[in-house]
C-alpha cells in the first residue's frame, strides 16, 4: 500500500483522537505564551543598528564613552506676545534644580535664548543608552509637567528622542487597537457570508487568534538568539490575522465541497482525509514558500529586517502548525455534531435538507469567459495592463522615514517642529570621530580646528562654534558639526558628501595612522539607505531563484517554476507602480487625506520587505490554485479543461481568502506611521491584483495557450494527460489520486 502524505497522517491522528489534538494546541500556546513571558523580549542595542562608516565611527566614540547620549530640550514661551525674559529664566532655574535631583539626568546645560528671543531652551542629558531613554524619560516629563503648573502664565514643553519615542509607541499602540476594531468585524461579515454559520466562522478566528498569541510568546524566546527590534508584534499582527484565517478557509472549503459531494456516505474522519491528502498539503507547502521565501531576508544583515523575518516565519509556521494538526479534530467534532443532528431529524421522520453543491457562479464564469474564450487576446491586454501599472516604479524614490515623517498627531513631534524653528542649528549635527596615537592629540587638534573653519564658510554648515569633546588619554576626539536643515533634505545630505569627499581628506585625513568617520542622524540614514542597496541585488537574487526550485520541486515542472516567477514579478512591480502614484505623487493625501509627510516619498525599507512578502504572500495563491489545477490533469482531465475546473473550483476560496487579506491590511492604511500606510496599501492592492487579475485572467489564458507543453518536463502527467485521453476515446473511467481516501 502506497505510504500515505505526512498531512494525512497527521490529520488522521487529529481525526481519530480529537480531544488530545484539540487540548494539545491549546496546551502549546499556553506553553509558548508562559515561556516567552518568562524570557521576555531581548531587544535589540545600539551595536545591532550599526553600518556603514557611521557605524565605525559610533563604535569608536563608544570605546571611550563619547558616544552621544540620550538628550531631552525643555522650551520656555510666552502664551501670547513678548517673552518676559526674567521670567523665563526663573522658570529656567526652577526646571533646572528639578531635573539635577533626579537619577536619571546626567547633566542640565545652562539655558539658551532663541536668536528672536521668543523662546528660551534648556538641555538635559540623561544617564544610559539612546535605545533605552524612552523607558527612563517619566520622571523627566513628569518635572516639567509640575513647572508647568507651578508656572502657568508661561509655556514650558518637552521634546526629544525619548519623549518622541515615547509617544510614538503610544500612537502605534492606539493605531494597533484600531485595525483591530477594523479588521475583526469586516472579516466575521466576510467569513458569514461564505460558510453561513457561526460555528464555522468561529473555527478560522479562533485558530487566528490562537496562532498569533503562540507566535508572540516564540518571537520573545527566538529574540534571545536574533534581537528584536521593536516591529516583530506589529508583523506577527499584520501576516498572522490574514495568513491564518486564509489557510484555515482553504482547508475548511474543500473539507465541505468533499462533504457535499459525499452526501452523507462518508464518516467525517473521511472527509478530512480527503481536505488533507489536497488542501492540507498545498498549506503546508505554500507556507514553507512564504518562510523560506521570507528568510532571505536575513541576508540583508540588518536588525530590522532580520526581526520583521523573524515575526513573518513565526506566525507562518504556527499558522501552517495549528491548520493541519487542530483543525482537522476540530471539523470531525463539528462533523459528528452535523451527523447526529441529521439522525435525530431523520428519526423524526424529516427528511435531511441537503445543500446544493457549489458551483463556480454567474460572476466567475463570467470572469474566467475571456480567458476560455479568447486566451491570446486576454493575456496581452492582461499583461500590458499590469506593466502600466508598474510603469510608475520606475521614478520610485526612497528615503529612510526619520522624524520628518513622523506624524505631528504627536504632542512631541509639534513641541519638536516649535524648537527647530526657534533653534534651526539643533535640526541635524554631524559628528566627526578621529582616532590615533596619544602622541597625535595636538595635530588632531590642529586638523579639526582647520576643519572647523572650513565648514563655518560653507552655507551648508551652521555658523556656531562646533563643540569638540576629547577622551582621558586623548586618543579619540568627537567634533559636533551642526546642519540648519531637515534631516532628510538635500542640504544635510550634500553637507555630509563635502564633510566625507572633501573635508575630512583634506585636514585629518593627510595625518597619518590616525582613523577617522562621520556619525550622526544624517549618516546614518544615507548609510543605512547604501546599505540596503548593496543587499538589494543579493535577497532579490536568492528569492527568484528559491521561487522557481520551489516550484519546479511541488509541481514538477519548470515551465511552472519560470511562470510562477515572472507573474510573482508582474503581480510586485504593479504594486510598486501604484504605491508610488498614491504616496509618492500624493494622490493618498487627495483620496485619504493623508499627512503630507506620509505621501512625499517611499520608505527605504518598504520595497525589500514588500519584493519578500508579496513573493510568499502570491505563493499561497500559486500553490492553491495550480494544485487545483495538477490535481484534475493528474485524473487525465485535458490540460485546458484543467485549468477552467481548477481555477473555477478555487474562485470562491480565493475570492474569500482575497477580501479576509485586503481587509487586514487595508487597515494598516489608517495607522499614522507612514511606513505602515505604505506597507499596508502595498499588500492590499498586490493581494487584488494577485486574485482578480494574474490568477484569473493571465494564469489560465498562458497555462491554456501552452497546453501539455505546462507540465515540461514531468513524465508522471504526460503518463496521465495520455491514459486520459484514452480513457477518453474508449470511453473509461478516470481514476481520482485521491480516491482511496473516499472509500
Amino acid at each position: 500500500m502506497e505510504k500515505q502524505p505526512i498531512t494525512v497522517r497527521v490529520a488522521s491522528w487529529s481525526a481519530l483522537h480529537p480531544g488530545r489534538a484539540i487540548a494539545g494546541w491549546f496546551a502549546f500556546v499556553v506553553l509558548c505564551l508562559a515561556v516567552g513571558m518568562s524570557l521576555g523580549t531581548h531587544n535589540a542595542v545600539a551595536k545591532d543598528y550599526r553600518v556603514g562608516e557611521s557605524g565605525r565611527a559610533e563604535a569608536i566614540a563608544t570605546q571611550e564613552g563619547l558616544q552621544h547620549k540620550p538628550a531631552e530640550q525643555i522650551m520656555i514661551s510666552a502664551k501670547s506676545g513678548a517673552l518676559d525674559q526674567a521670567k523665563a529664566e526663573a522658570v529656567a532655574q526652577d526646571l533646572t534644580d528639578r531635573m539635577k535631583k533626579l537619577p536619571e539626568v546626567l547633566g542640565v546645560a545652562p539655558a539658551v535664548r532663541s536668536e528672536n528671543g521668543r523662546m528660551l531652551m534648556v538641555e538635559v542629558t540623561m544617564k544610559g543608552v539612546k535605545l533605552e531613554a524612552k523607558d527612563h524619560v517619566d520622571p523627566l516629563l513628569e518635572q516639567t509637567t509640575q513647572v508647568q503648573k507651578a508656572h502657568p502664565d508661561l509655556v514650558v514643553e518637552e521634546t526629544g528622542d525619548a519623549s518622541v519615542s515615547k509617544g510614538l509607541n503610544k500612537q502605534r499602540s492606539a493605531d494597533l487597537a484600531t485595525s483591530e476594531m477594523i479588521t475583526f468585524p469586516v472579516t466575521l461579515i466576510t467569513l458569514l457570508v461564505v460558510f453561513g454559520s457561526l460555528v464555522m466562522v468561529g473555527v478560522p478566528l479562533l485558530l487566528a487568534v490562537s496562532s498569533i498569541m503562540a507566535a508572540v510568546g516564540l518571537s520573545m524566546v527566538v529574540s534571545h538568539v536574533v534581537p528584536d527590534a521593536g516591529v516583530g508584534t506589529n508583523v506577527i499582527l499584520l501576516i498572522g490575522m490574514a495568513v491564518g484565517v486564509d489557510y484555515t478557509l482553504f482547508y475548511l472549503k474543500r473539507e465541505r465541497e468533499e462533504r457535499d459531494r459525499a452526501g452523507g456516505r462518508l464518516s467525517p474522519e473521511a472527509l478530512v482525509g480527503i481536505a488533507a491528502a489536497t488542501s492540507g498539503r498545498a498549506i503546508v507547502v505554500s507556507g514553507l514558500a512564504v518562510i523560506l521565501s521570507t528568510a532571505t531576508l536575513f541576508l540583508a544583515t540588518d536588525i530590522i529586517f532580520s526581526s520583521l523575518a523573524v515575526g513573518t516565519i513565526v506566525v507562518v509556521f504556527v499558522a501552517m502548525v495549528s491548520s493541519v494538526t487542530v483543525l482537522p479534530a476540530l471539523l470531525v467534532k463539528i462533523g459528528r455534531r452535523l451527523d447526529k443532528r441529521a439522525a435525530r431529524a431523520a428519526a423524526r421522520g424529516k427528511t435531511p435538507r441537503r445543500r446544493k453543491p457549489e458551483s463556480t457562479g454567474r460572476a466567475w464564469t463570467m470572469l474566467l469567459s475571456p480567458a476560455r474564450n479568447h486566451p491570446v487576446a486576454t493575456l496581452i491586454v492582461s499583461v500590458v495592463v499590469m506593466l502600466g501599472l508598474a510603469a510608475p516604479a520606475l521614478g520610485m524614490q526612497l528615503r529612510v522615514l526619520n522624524k520628518d515623517t513622523h506624524s505631528r498627531a504627536i504632542p512631541e513631534m509639534q513641541t519638536y517642529d516649535r524648537l527647530n524653528d526657534a533653534f534651526p542649528d539643533l535640526r541635524a549635527e554631524h559628528w566627526v570621530v578621529v582616532r590615533g596615537d596619544a602622541g597625535q592629540t595636538d595635530q588632531v587638534r590642529s586638523a579639526l580646528q582647520d576643519l572647523a573653519g572650513r565648514a563655518k564658510a560653507d552655507p551648508m554648515f551652521s555658523k556656531s562654534t562646533p563643540k569638540v569633546k576629547t577622551s582621558a588619554d586623548g586618543t579619540v576626539s568627537v567634533m559636533t558639526l551642526s546642519v540648519p536643515y531637515k534631516l532628510s533634505s538635500p542640504q544635510a545630505s550634500g553637507s555630509l558628501d563635502h564633510l566625507r569627499t572633501t573635508y575630512l581628506p583634506e585636514t585629518v585625513g593627510k595625518l597619518k595612522g590616525v582613523e577617522y568617520g562621520v556619525d550622526g542622524p544624517v549618516a546614518v540614514d544615507v548609510d543605512y539607505m547604501a546599505h540596503q542597496n548593496d543587499k538589494l541585488p543579493i535577497v532579490v537574487g536568492f528569492l527568484l531563484l528559491l521561487t522557481f526550485i520551489m516550484t519546479v520541486l511541488v509541481f514538477g515542472s519548470a515551465v511552472i517554476g519560470l511562470i510562477g516567477v515572472l507573474l510573482n514579478l508582474l503581480s510586485v512591480a504593479a504594486a510598486f507602480g501604484l504605491v508610488v502614484v498614491f504616496f509618492q505623487w500624493g494622490l493618498a493625501s487627495t483620496l485619504f487625506g493623508f499627512d503630507e509627510s506620509a505621501t512625499s516619498a517611499i520608505g527605504s525599507r518598504v520595497p525589500l520587505f514588500l519584493f519578500v512578502i508579496l513573493f510568499g504572500l502570491s505563493m499561497d495563491y500559486q500553490v492553491f490554485v495550480v494544485s487545483r489545477i495538477k490535481e484534475a490533469a493528474l485524473k487525465g482531465v485535458p490540460t485546458r479543461q484543467a485549468v477552467i475546473d481548477g481555477i473555477g473550483h478555487s474562485a470562491k476560496v480565493v475570492t474569500s481568502a482575497a477580501v479576509v487579506m485586503v481587509t487586514v491590511f487595508a487597515s494598516f492604511m489608517f495607522l499614522h506611521l507612514a511606513e505602515m500606510k505604505q506597507i499596508g496599501f502595498s499588500l492590499a492592492v498586490a493581494v487584488l491584483l494577485d486574485a482578480f487579475i494574474i490568477r484569473v485572467m493571465i494564469l489560465p489564458s498562458a497555462l491554456i495557450l501552452l497546453g501539455n507543453a505546462t507540465w515540461w518536463p514531468s513524465h508522471k502527467m504526460r503518463r496521465a494527460q495520455a491514459q486520459g485521453a484514452a480513457a477518453e476515446h474508449h470511453d473509461l473511467p478516470v481514476t481520482s489520486p485521491v480516491a482511496h481516501l473516499r472509500r
